[in-house]
């Protein structure tokens, strides 16, 4: 039975990645673009989009992986918000690495207790097999 708090880290978790989607096309196609007129660069929120169904039918593996791998945007965010030159693009580069952290915590806390459950029932499990003599 999820919490409501569980169900607020859902929620942020999926509106953080969607608002990442959104704005990783918006940055390399409009706001700030490597080249006038848009860039190849906006292909770099396609991956976004394969976990994007987990994360809305709350798959525990998917935020799990996700979580993860989405940490490559961060470094790109971190990145970009150092060494690019336009001061727009430099703000794009840390407002990606934010919505990041947002996806991460919300994700993190939102498996938090199914981790709990997990290493519970691993517990359980091996005080069954191995009793205390």
């Amino acid at each position: 039975m999820e919490t409501t708090m569980q169900k607020y880290f859902h929620w942020g978790a999926i509106g953080s990645l969607l608002a990442l989607i959104v704005w990783c096309v918006l940055w390399e196609m409009a706001v700030a673009p490597l080249h006038p007129g848009g860039s190849w660069m906006a292909l770099k929120a396609v991956p976004l989009l394969i976990p994007l169904a987990g994360v809305l039918r709350r798959d525990v593996y998917t935020l799990q992986w996700s979580s993860m791998v989405i940490l490559l945007y961060f470094s790109e965010g971190v990145v970009r918000g150092y060494s690019d030159k336009a001061a727009l693009s430099s703000l794009m580069g840390w407002g990606e690495a934010l919505i990041v952290c947002v996806y991460f915590v919300c994700a993190v806390l939102y498996l938090r207790p199914y981790k709990k459950a997990a290493k519970r029932i691993a517990k359980e499990l091996l005080d069954k097999v191995n009793p205390a003599k």
